[in-house]
């Protein structure tokens, strides 16, 4: 299928190895991965107007603003590597972010294909996290810090699988198993997708 246009988002909590599979599902369907981590250290680094403007706000410890974060994903998505198709990873984050989404791929005639939401129990989450602190002495990942980003998961990501629900988009991965098992489950619902379209 690789060649076929795809237009994804990933969701997934902490630990759910989203970020493994997004690598490997844009690989797979020739498409880019978009990270907005991605894009806000390159515009960081290139001392776009954009990123300058990011790095005022990170350099206060503040969240950079939506509009922001719009504006430096959608000029992303209009390189011509992303014509194809993309995968989305970290964005949106929020449902007015999901809205902006929406409103600029409507324009440009390349509505989203769907929404993958990598699900993983909070038990299996801590049993991954904790086995990543003691493998790489990870401060980080402590229980309390574990459940923090849970509950800020939670917090954020539930009323966007909603929004991506209400419009039919939304399809959830059994995120428990072996790599290859999980990525068996995703680019089956990725052919059940691009199939439907057609």
């Amino acid at each position: 299928m690789k060649g076929e246009t795809v237009r994804l988002v990933l969701l997934g909590p902490p630990g759910a190895g989203k970020g493994t599979q997004a690598a490997r599902l844009a690989r797979r369907y020739g498409i880019p991965h978009v990270a907005t981590g991605d894009i806000f250290r390159e515009n960081v680094r290139e001392e776009t107007d954009l990123g300058r403007t990011a790095a005022e706000y990170m350099d206060r410890g503040d969240l950079v603003p939506d509009e922001i974060v719009i504006e430096m994903v959608t000029a992303r998505l209009a390189e011509d590597d992303a014509a194809e198709g993309f995968l989305l990873d970290g964005f949106p984050r929020t449902v007015g972010q999901a809205e902006a989404l929406e409103s600029t791929l409507a324009e440009r005639g390349t509505p989203l294909d769907g929404v993958l939401s990598f699900a993983v129990t909070d038990e299996e989450i801590h049993r991954r996290l904790a086995g990543r602190r003691d493998e790489e002495g990870r401060s980080d990942d402590t229980d309390e810090a574990i459940e923090q980003r849970l509950n800020e998961y939670r917090d954020k990501t539930q009323p966007l699988e909603r929004f991506y629900e209400e419009r039919g988009l939304l399809r959830e991965i059994d995120a428990v198993g072996d790599v290859d098992e999980v990525f068996g489950r995703a680019t089956g619902v990725v052919g059940d997708l691009a199939g439907s379209r057609t």
